[in-house]
């Protein structure tokens, strides 16, 4: 049951955030605040497969006011239709994303009342947002894989490293089943299901020099311009990690299903 809150306390009472709340049912409610959060997501760097977690750790540190994830406009990320989060269109640019992120946390920290920041990312290029939040007073906790650097860590209030996804489901070698799929589309199923390991994917970077070696295809010449922005635009064929510089293309298996 919601309440609203006519007055706050904290002034006149040692307890240190006291709330005076109408209830819904018409009784008072007097009792401690929760601290505002705001959860902020680099979408270019940490995959949605994680999303549960973060919203789970932020809920734990008080309430959560903000949750936005910031994405390039041009990509088919699945962050892109995850519940519980707004999504924030950063543009195409170079590091459009992390700049509009930095910008955001920075307002939020002056005009939003703010106690509380949950960062998500594996990016070390967020350290000083980190630092520069902590010297105003704001408790960051940091999230982030494995991967995530040591700079960015000891920046952070507390860092807590996102679980591990589930090991990948080995996906079976087959003909592709999508009617009227493409002779480039079938080339690169056939390549990627070759030299995915336990259906784990193989690496973007390495599948384009595979495919210029075995069927001398370049991605630079067509109007996409490069191998990610191909597979990005094609989400019923491939499954994509978030940009990395060994980030990795899976096959959708219902591509390969009725082959």
């Amino acid at each position: 049951m919601g309440c609203r809150v006519l007055f706050n306390l904290s002034k006149y009472c040692p307890i240190p955030v006291i709330a005076c709340c109408l209830m819904a049912d018409g009784n008072w409610k007097i009792g401690p605040m929760a601290d505002r959060i705001a959860v902020l997501v680099d979408g270019d760097n940490v995959s949605a497969v994680h999303s549960e977690q973060v919203l789970a750790e932020a809920a734990r540190l008080g309430r959560v006011d903000v949750a936005r994830v910031y994405v390039a406009a041009n990509t088919n990320s699945a962050w892109l239709i995850t519940p519980g989060y707004r999504a924030m269109h950063a543009g195409v640019g170079k590091n459009a994303a992390d700049i509009l992120l930095c910008i955001d946390a920075m307002e939020l920290a002056l005009t939003g009342g703010l106690e509380t920041f949950v960062i998500a990312t594996s990016d070390g290029d967020f350290t000083h947002l980190a630092q520069r939040l902590r010297e105003r007073g704001q408790h960051v906790l940091g999230l982030g894989e494995a991967k995530s650097t040591k700079a960015f860590r000891l920046a952070c209030t507390q860092f807590i490293t996102l679980k591990a996804t589930q090991p990948c489901a080995v996906a079976p070698v087959a003909k592709p089943s999508v009617p009227n799929m493409s002779k480039l589309d079938q080339n690169i199923q056939a390549m990627i299901a070759k030299h995915s390991a336990n259906g784990c994917g193989m690496q973007i970077g390495v599948l384009g020099q595979k495919m210029r070696q075995a069927h001398g295809t370049q991605t630079g010449a067509r109007p996409e311009g490069g191998w990610r922005a191909y597979l990005s635009k094609r989400p019923n064929l491939y499954d994509l990690d978030p940009r990395g510089h060994k980030s990795k293309v899976r096959l959708r298996i219902k591509s390969l299903a009725s082959a």
